[in-house]
């Protein structure tokens, strides 16, 4: 499996035909994956890969992550195999808990997320090699199969805390790791790690340490920074204690936030993201600064997406991201 050189989120926070320009536009800027990300109240990331499959040739997709909450496991594997079967072959599957604050707004406790999480990936992969899967776990499966053939899919887990970090390790192709600032990363690589340890005969070598980062590039610094707020909100809101106190931040304001998301009160959300919040988890600011960051990022991790919001002004912003990729990654 070839690893994600540089990777770039597109929010389907745009009408579906905006993100396939968008998808276009980070191609020829670069980048070799494009990610939508999934959230109940954007548009449907599946139709929205599908119309980026339309409109590029060459960049992996996938969603960038999708949840077995709010689908079924066994319906998301074969979403994935369709969309993978249209892209000929391009398809990369990112899997993960979901986001708590939005979780919540449907009922969903989201309960033992790290067991869902990989008994979905396990059984995806069982679905994708043609085989008929009988399951009884966090969800239930009972003679269930493709009607058409799939190839193995690789498989990203979405991950922060330390135990889905070492869980993707062990079992997943790659992990997207939820973190932007240098101590975070490093952190992660331990955990990764740990769980490359424990994959048995397998070396672990083709396993993808990808560095899944709030970016926000503009010319102006203080307008990236600016912009930086509402995705840095849900990333507080949603970010384990270990993760909040690494960075001295206070739990119950990242509690409050996480309130205010749940509630729709985005706005009151994002006025209590401080400045130091936005430094733990966002890289902001012109092209040499961000390209500064991820080198440094890249000194520890294999791979990086740029996720949301990528600046004040998306459409400009995704060059702009394209000249802050490092030499390396040309």
């Amino acid at each position: 499996m070839d690893k994600i050189r540089a990777g770039i989120e597109l929010t389907p926070e745009h009408p579906v035909s905006t993100l396939g320009e968008y998808a276009s536009t980070a191609e020829r800027a670069g980048f070799d994956a494009v990610f939508a990300s999934h959230h109940y109240n954007n548009r449907d990331e599946f139709v929205t890969l599908t119309e980026i499959a339309r409109t590029t040739d060459e960049v992996r997709l996938g969603p960038g992550i999708t949840n077995p909450y709010e689908t079924h496991p066994v319906t998301l594997a074969s979403r994935m195999a369709t969309l993978d079967e249209l892209a000929d072959g391009r398809g990369i599957y990112g899997l993960g808990a979901g986001d708590r604050s939005t979780l919540s707004n449907l009922s969903y406790e989201a309960e033992q997320p790290l067991r869902r999480v990989l008994e979905a990936m396990q059984v995806a992969r069982s679905l994708f090699a043609g085989e008929r899967v009988d399951h009884d776990g966090t969800f239930g499966a009972e003679d269930a199969g493709l009607n058409y053939a799939s190839r193995q899919i690789p498989i990203y887990v979405g991950a922060q805390g330390p135990d889905m970090t070492r869980m993707a390790a062990k079992y997943a192709d790659g992990v997207l790791f939820n973190g932007a600032h240098p101590r975070d990363v490093a952190w992660a690589r331990e955990r990764v790690e740990e769980g490359l340890a424990g994959r048995g005969n397998e070396t672990g070598e083709a396993f993808d340490f990808a560095v899944y980062a709030s970016v926000s590039v503009a010319e102006d610094p203080e307008q990236a920074r600016e912009s930086g707020r509402p995705p840095v909100a849900f990333i507080t809101g949603g970010a384990p204690p270990p993760v909040l106190d690494r960075h001295d931040i206070d739990r119950e304001r990242a509690t409050r936030i996480g309130e205010r998301i749940s509630a729709g009160q985005f706005t009151e959300a994002f006025e209590l993201v401080t400045e130091r919040m936005l430094s733990a988890f966002c890289i902001a600011g012109t092209p040499s600064t961000v390209c500064e960051r991820v080198e440094q990022i890249l000194e520890t991790a294999d791979s990086i997406v740029f996720g949301s919001p990528l600046g004040p002004d998306p459409g400009a912003a995704i060059s702009l991201a394209g000249e802050s990729l490092p030499r390396s990654l040309g």
